[in-house]
C-alpha cells in the first residue's frame, strides 16, 4: 500500500511494451463497486476471495504487467499461482515513506480511522516475510518512479 505498484507498473509496462492491468480496478469492474465498498459491505475475506479469482483470470499466459493489491500475495493459492506462472516483483518501502504517500488520499480501507504509521509498521512486520518469497526485490525510495522502473528492468535483465 503506497509503494507505487500502479504508477510503477504502468511505467514498467510501457518500457517493456506490454499491457498493464491493475487487479484492484479489475475487481471493482467485476463487482460493480469500489474496493472500499466491498470491504465495508462484505469484509476483507470476501474481497480476498474475489481478488484471488480475478488474479487467476489475469494470469492467462499472455505477457502483461499486473499490479496486485498489497494483500494478494499473502493468500497461499494466489501466491502459488503468481510464483508458478508469473515473475513476482516485491516493491518495498519503509513504513514511514508509505505513510507519507498514503496520507494524500483517504481511500485505503485498512487505514480508515487508524494511524497509518502504526498500521503500516504492523503490516510490514506480518507481510514482509511472505513478500520476501518473491524472487525479485526492489526497494522504492523517495526518488522518481522512473528510478524504481529502472531498478526493476535491471533486476529482470532488460
Amino acid at each position: 500500500m503506497g509503494v507505487g505498484k500502479t504508477t510503477v507498473g504502468r511505467r514498467l509496462a510501457v518500457r517493456l511494451g506490454l499491457a498493464f492491468v491493475d487487479a484492484d480496478h479489475e475487481i471493482e469492474r467485476a463487482a460493480g463497486m469500489s474496493v472500499t465498498e466491498i470491504f465495508e459491505r462484505f469484509g476483507e475475506a470476501y474481497f480476498r476471495d474475489g481478488e484471488r479469482r480475478v488474479i487467476a483470470r489475469l494470469i492467462d499466459g499472455r505477457p502483461k504487467v499486473i499490479a496486485t493489491g498489497g494483500g494478494a500475495f499473502l493468500h497461499p493459492e494466489t501466491r502459488a499461482l503468481i510464483l508458478e506462472q508469473a515473475t513476482a516483483v516485491w516493491l518495498s518501502a519503509h513504513p514511514d515513506v508509505l505513510a507519507d504517500r498514503v496520507a494524500r488520499r483517504d481511500t485505503r480501507p485498512l487505514l480508515r480511522g487508524r494511524d497509518p504509521r502504526v498500521v503500516l509498521r504492523e503490516l510490514a512486520r506480518v507481510r514482509d516475510p511472505v513478500y520476501a518469497l518473491a524472487p525479485i526485490h526492489v526497494a522504492s525510495q523517495r526518488t522518481p518512479h522512473e528510478a524504481t522502473v529502472a531498478a526493476i528492468m535491471k533486476a529482470i535483465g532488460r
